[in-house]
């Protein structure tokens, strides 16, 4: 898939999505649910320790931490494979003071729990000022794109998708400030593009470079007759060296994405651009529908198509895809088709999928059932993030 002009192409992408976003508005039927933020919570004070509305010092003490685990089957043109993997094991604690601070510490095991520590993904201190404005200092999450801003407690498919993958987006330093003006939320920040099982060296001896990240949502309302409907644009400039570990394959990113709820239904859709790499630019589109076909059941599916300039300027995700045998090419599909089983709400799920792909000549199956679970305080932020069906 070769584009002259990857400004060109974005102007596609971004009507590509009002296109389709469209197109279901209009054909979306009446339901009886709707959406809530974050829905009533059946277990709401799973990870609490303390709550105090009265303690001037201490309002909210907890643990938290994660389980995700999975087990595939894939099946290429060019090899196979099957497995287990421990995908995700995070323990730590969070607590608020003074109504305006929070602490944040997690850890994180290696792949497979080996080793069980191996390094914090999230070590920060957060400062309330307002409303509109908090400040957090430490090692803390990129939030470029919506498809990774979505904590990986709430996103719907098994793995997100393959250009968001491709900017080695993770957790670095940062000093980030964000907050909401009226129906505008912004996020910002400068970031390492390097971190470490030292925690000390990944703070005070950076040596990759840094990237500067922005990220703006607008609350469009009923947008379309939609029960909530979510406009988020981003941007990401890199300026990473030979020792960046993160963010070291474009030089900019844009991103746009759509996001509508009506009943029961959900569209999620996102154009995203990497610009200015030794290995080509790229250009992703990605489509995602979801329906809960009861409160405990939903369906979810996925088209993804993405091209770039340069004959390997893409790369096959690492879950699973390498396994069948896709490397790099210069167009990229992917059709996902997923069901959710909701046992505690998103606090324990199961989740089963079934994926094809296709890269460089070569193509893919991966089939995969996972379970997930979760405790601690739930995040905030556009469908899907905490959200769950309820009925009126």
């Amino acid at each position: 898939m070769r584009f002259p002009a990857l400004r060109c192409l974005v102007l596609q992408g971004v009507l590509a999505i009002a296109l389709s976003s469209a197109s279901v508005a209009a054909l979306a039927t009446e339901t009886t649910g709707e959406f809530h933020d974050p829905a009533p919570d059946l277990y709401p004070d799973v990870g609490l320790l303390y709550r105090s509305t009265s303690n001037p010092i201490v309002q909210e003490v907890w643990t938290l931490g994660r389980y995700h685990g999975q087990n595939h089957w894939t099946e290429g043109s060019n090899g196979s494979g099957e497995g287990w993997e421990d995908r995700r094991f995070r323990v730590g604690g969070q607590a608020r003071l003074f109504d305006r601070l929070t602490l944040h510490a997690q850890m994180v095991s290696g792949p497979d729990v080996d080793p069980v520590y191996n390094g914090f993904t999230e070590l920060w201190a957060g400062w309330r000022f307002s409303d509109a404005f908090t400040l957090t200092v430490g090692q803390q999450k990129h939030r470029f794109t919506h498809d990774r801003n979505v904590s990986s407690r709430y996103i719907q498919t098994l793995e997100r998708g393959m250009l968001t993958n491709m900017f080695g987006l993770d957790y670095t330093p940062a000093v980030t400030a964000s907050g909401r003006f009226g129906p505008w939320t912004y996020y910002t920040g400068v970031f390492s593009n390097g971190t470490g099982q030292d925690m000390r060296e990944a703070f005070f001896e950076p040596d990759s470079g840094y990237s500067l990240l922005g990220s703006l949502t607008r609350d469009l309302g009923h947008l379309w007759h939609m029960d909530s409907a979510f406009l988020n644009v981003g941007f990401l400039h890199s300026d990473a060296n030979s020792e960046a570990t993160n963010l070291n394959r474009f030089d900019q990113g844009l991103s746009t994405a759509l996001i509508l709820t009506h009943g029961a239904t959900s569209l999620v859709t996102e154009a995203i651009a990497g610009i200015g790499s030794d290995n080509g630019e790229a250009l992703s589109l990605s489509i995602q529908p979801g329906y809960f076909i009861t409160r405990w059941l939903q369906v979810v599916g996925r088209y993804q198509v993405a091209g770039s300039n340069d004959d390997d300027g893409l790369r096959a995700q690492r879950r699973y895809e390498r396994e069948g045998g896709l490397s790099t090419g210069d167009e990229y599909h992917a059709a996902y088709l997923g069901l959710t089983g909701y046992i505690a709400q998103h606090r324990l799920k199961v989740m089963t999928g079934v994926e094809y792909s296709t890269l460089g000549g070569e193509e893919c199956v991966t089939g995969s059932v996972a379970v997930r679970l979760f405790w601690g305080p739930h995040s905030r932020g556009p469908f899907p993030m905490a959200m769950m069906l309820e009925p009126d």
